[in-house]
């Protein structure tokens, strides 16, 4: 048995990062008019500005498995608090377009570095009947974070708007009315510091990750630590051994020379195929462009904006019941029914943009299928993706086969924001949304012969079947 309300608040810990991710990735939406009129921004301008922080995310993955495994999965979140902290406070107060830019980044960096080790962290504190519930919470935060930045964004525009005109004469107005009155977007990218700072903090109430210790041969915390995970003092020695058995196993193995060992590195390859190719099934499109794409549909502004809104709640409450379901149903099968749906969602939708005005389909046969097209994304990839990554790589190359798959995954994130406007001109809506259904087929077909299904096995069950591959 297991302690599993002390095991669901370190997830909860852990799983902010997830909510910082969400947040800087979405509040950015609401920002774009009032910083390109500030600055005088031209397309190619605003088009960094929205896109900075995704190199910094590449950056942040870059080095995040790195810093996991030399110092530790705890001392690196704790690093990307300070820097979520720090970069917000930068957005707030930057007095040019280039402090904004470097802010941005660095948010982008923090973002990096916990969409790999929060998700770690949560995987090997967790226990295998728990285990894809626990780690699906990051994902959780994660769509949390994109409604709390909608949300944010509307307020503080609202305070905004009921009190500019108190202050818009002002000569040398305060940093408040700045920051909340007359340049409200300062407000909506600095709130992110209000839960980077509880992150931070709360931190330091969560221990070490007992594996991570174990393999620097720390085996006297680690104990102590697991002794507070599991009820039972055996149970937590027979973690305790089991960790250390596959340790010593491999304790000949350099972590770069066995990352590129025939097995370990097919299976970097795989998790990077299905992180990259994740992104091209269309999500992001919709999640970054939902707006644009409704308004193409012939919507007004409002109703798009209220359509997107719709699109955040619908998230959400979707990974919601994959968390309930993930270690139930099983990751691949989650897959395979969610994927299939997404098939048939973005031909649907595909069908609506070449046939409806011609046809007189009505705008809510678009909406139907849009929120079908996210519960089918939310429940199965966007739930199953951080999950998988976690699992399936042997613990002395788990951090840095991470942030190779992570790289992949920002790396598809990067691409599909700066090609989807051109692709919606060029290959119009229906074309662009074929695509997406086109890219699912190789995604499943990879997640049927490549993907090691890890449900309810230990991650050092895992390695071992992986092992003897």
């Amino acid at each position: 048995m297991i302690n599993l309300g002390y095991v669901v608040f370190l997830a909860f810990v852990a799983a902010l990062g997830g909510f910082l991710f969400g947040y800087d990735t979405a509040v950015v939406s609401g920002t774009n008019q009032q910083v390109a009129s500030l600055f005088g921004l031209d397309e190619i301008q605003l088009g960094w500005y929205v896109g900075c922080a995704l190199i910094g995310s590449i950056g942040g993955v870059a080095v995040a498995g790195y810093l996991g495994d030399t110092f530790g999965r705890k001392p690196t979140m704790i690093f990307a608090a300070i820097l979520f902290s720090l970069a917000a406070v930068g957005c707030a107060i930057s007095a040019n377009f280039t402090q904004l830019v470097v802010a941005r980044i660095g948010v982008g960096v923090g973002i990096g570095i916990v969409s790999i080790i929060s998700p770690l962290y949560i995987s090997e504190i967790s226990v295998p009947k728990y285990r894809g519930s626990l780690v699906s919470m990051y994902q959780l935060g994660i769509t949390v974070g994109i409604v709390c930045a909608y949300l944010v964004n509307h307020l503080l525009l609202l305070y905004a708007n009921a009190h500019v005109t108190l202050v818009a004469n002002v000569i040398s107005p305060t940093l408040w009315e700045r920051v909340f009155y007359l340049e409200s977007w300062r407000g909506m990218l600095g709130m992110s510091a209000v839960p980077a700072i509880f992150f931070f903090i709360v931190l330091f109430f969560i221990p070490e990750s007992p594996r991570w210790l174990i393999l620097r041969r720390r085996d006297a915390p680690a104990f102590h630590i697991l002794s507070h995970i599991y009820c039972d003092k055996e149970d937590a020695e027979a973690q305790l051994a089991n960790t250390k058995a596959r340790v010593v196993t491999e304790s000949d193995k350099k972590d770069w020379s066995y990352l590129f060992s025939p097995g370990i590195f097919k299976l970097v390859l795989i998790g990077s195929a299905i992180a990259i190719l994740g992104q091209f099934m269309g999500v992001n499109a919709v999640l970054y462009y939902g707006p644009t794409i409704f308004e193409q549909s012939g919507l007004s502004g409002g109703d798009s904006l209220f359509y997107q809104v719709l699109v955040g709640v619908t998230n959400m409450l979707t990974t919601i019941i994959a968390l309930l379901i993930i270690d139930k149903v099983g990751r691949k099968k989650l897959v395979y029914y969610g994927v299939s749906g997404m098939i048939v969602s973005l031909l649907l939708i595909s069908y609506y943009f070449y046939f409806g005005e011609a046809k007189g389909i009505s705008s809510l046969f678009l909406l139907t299928f849009f929120m079908f097209y996210i519960f089918c994304c939310a429940i199965s990839i966007c739930a199953v993706v951080f999950v998988l990554l976690s699992e399936m790589f042997p613990i002395r190359v788990r951090g840095l086969a991470m942030s190779i798959a992570g790289f992949s995954l920002w790396i598809g994130t990067y691409l599909i924001g700066q090609l989807t406007p051109w692709m919606l001109k060029n290959l119009t809506p229906t074309g662009t949304f074929l695509l997406f259904a086109v890219m699912c087929i190789p995604y499943i077909f990879i997640m049927w012969k490549y993907v090691p299904e890890t449900t309810g096995k230990s991650l050092e069950e895992i390695e071992q079947s992986v092992s003897n591959e």
